[in-house]
């Protein structure tokens, strides 16, 4: 005759962790590096945390909010090169930028999202004041800086963004293909400013983005800002 067990009773179950914002955004990181951004719900945190969606609320507003708090998150990766750097403000700046990017470059879904998700998290505010600080460094008044910045992550930003689409889609390759060839068939007599331009316009791929950059800091540090106020 077999022993007959009792259910057990709730209370002796091991209580749930109190649940917190910082809870919620680990939980959705974790989510997000295994299966996708496109997973990061509020439906399937709350089962991941064993809990009813309207609680997740009462710490994050919406999936927009969420998808900022996850971004900010991940910035802690990026290198701000505070410390023991012996290069100059326009380098170091840089390094930053490049470092946001490839950041953003590793997580494909969040760059997109990141266009339109503005994060406001510890993560993001080191960053900005980081970018502020070498802008003022090199010269920029309080308003070129102020705007400089904007531009700067927007570009870095949208940079990561189309970079990580292309490398999602499996025609990207040929679709490319198909355009050098045409660039380099292109009727000068019709098009002669690309056909002048060639091939320098499908050129050094490599090299554009720290270009590009170069010339958002180069501008921003140059040209004056009329009007500065909130």
């Amino acid at each position: 005759m077999t022993e007959r067990r009792e259910p057990a009773s709730r209370r002796q179950r091991p209580a749930k962790p109190a649940l917190s914002r910082q809870w919620i955004v680990d939980t959705a990181v974790r989510i997000m590096r295994a299966e996708g951004l496109e997973k990061v719900t509020m439906r399937r945190l709350a089962k991941e945390l064993d809990t009813g969606p309207a609680s997740l609320y009462v710490y994050v507003a919406n999936t927009a909010e969420l998808h900022a708090a996850v971004l900010d998150a991940l910035l802690g990766e990026v290198d701000l090169a505070e410390e023991g750097s012996g290069d100059g403000w326009r380098e170091q700046l840089l390094a930053v930028l490049t470092s946001y990017t490839l950041v953003l470059f590793q997580h494909p879904q969040l760059a997109r999202s990141a266009l339109v998700a503005r994060p406001s998290g510890a993560h993001y505010f080191r960053l900005v004041d980081r970018v502020l600080d070498l802008l003022a460094r090199g010269g920029a008044d309080v308003g070129q800086a102020a705007w400089g910045v904007d531009r700067l992550l927007q570009m870095a930003t949208a940079t990561a963004a189309e970079q990580s689409t292309r490398d999602q889609d499996p025609a990207a390759q040929d679709d490319w293909d198909t355009l050098t060839r045409a660039l380099h068939a292109v009727d000068g007599s019709r098009y002669p400013a690309i056909k002048a331009h060639m091939p320098a316009l499908i050129s050094g791929a490599d090299g554009r983005m720290s270009w590009g950059f170069e010339v958002l800091i180069n501008g921003i540090t140059s040209t004056p800002v009329l009007r500065a106020d909130g």
